[in-house]
């Protein structure tokens, strides 16, 4: 049985293997993977700090690269991802490996989407006193951010953090789900080739109960949480002054018109109720705005 390294600061580290991820079809252990304590999450932290003024400097042209390269070793590396998917998720290699693709379709989104951050003009001249006056803004990396992850779909809504964050220049931490951390540890091996400064990233697995600092610690600037409605709100109201994206659970209600075929809707409305044993509610956006915030720089200037 592999043990799996877990990612602090770029590097992997081994400093137990006390989760054990379980083959959801053999009920067996496939794998062994640390959960690390208080400790590793506050250095990982203090690390994403000290590399915020890296990954703010990084040129959007290497940002967009750097999330292309992705793309490559992931495209390279689909049928390796989609069976660890298919063991500690308990996908249908089917849809095991329909969600590689979205993992690699969302690093190809963040690395156009890297291009395209940008602000807005005004007019300023509304009144004879401003005349000849505009004004600008500019959107600039919020800095470090921390994201939590759930176990239904263990690559494709750790993408829709992790790649966004890397198209905006934010370093991050990253707690997967203790059931399924195989994917993002995936991601965090592909992530550690490439060129990211050091600190830019930490991929740790821990506990709900020891986790704490993911919600609650100041010096991450941003919180994104996709899970329970009743965690999300919880956590929310740990987060202090950061800026808090949540994606919850829902009852995804479906209204099938009277003028439509019966058969149709009915078996892709029950398909889609029973989907990944009704774990199937993602409908997340890939977008590097949440990453971000306007400068505060005075943006007023005459021409």
């Amino acid at each position: 049985m592999k043990t799996w390294p877990a990612w602090l600061a770029n590097s992997p580290v081994v400093l137990n293997e006390d989760l054990v991820v379980t083959d959801k079809f053999t009920l067996q252990p496939m794998a062994r993977v640390p959960l690390v304590e208080a400790r590793i999450i506050d250095a990982a932290i203090a690390a994403a700090v000290n590399a915020a003024p890296a990954m703010r400097a990084l040129p959007t042209y290497v940002r967009r690269d750097l999330l292309l390269e992705c793309v490559a070793r992931f495209t390279e590396r689909a049928e390796e991802f989609a069976q660890v998917l298919c063991g500690e998720a308990g996908k249908p290699i089917r849809d095991a490996r329909g969600e590689v693709t979205r993992l690699i379709d969302t690093f190809r989104a963040a690395a156009e989407e890297a291009t395209r951050i940008d602000g807005q003009t005004l007019s300023l001249d509304i009144a004879a006193r401003a005349k000849g006056t505009r004004g600008f803004t500019r959107r600039v990396p919020i800095g470090p951010v921390s994201f939590i992850s759930p176990f239904n779909f263990p690559l494709n809504l750790a993408a829709h953090k992790v790649a966004p964050a890397i198209a905006a220049g934010c370093p991050f931490v990253l707690k997967p789900a203790s059931r399924t951390p195989l994917g993002a540890l995936l991601i965090g091996e592909v992530l550690s080739k490439t060129a990211l400064p050091p600190g830019a990233f930490s991929i740790l697995p821990a506990h709900r109960d020891g986790a704490d600092l993911f919600t609650s610690d100041p010096r991450l600037k941003l919180l994104s949480f996709t899970g329970s409605p009743s965690v999300g709100w919880a956590l929310k109201a740990k987060a202090g002054h950061k800026k808090v994206v949540l994606e919850l659970g829902g009852n995804a209600a479906c209204i099938v018109d009277g003028d439509q075929r019966a058969k149709r809707p009915t078996w892709s409305s029950g398909w889609s109720s029973v989907a990944s044993t009704s774990q199937a509610r993602a409908a997340s956006a890939c977008s590097a705005s949440w990453c971000t915030t306007r400068s505060t720089t005075s943006c007023a200037t005459r021409w």
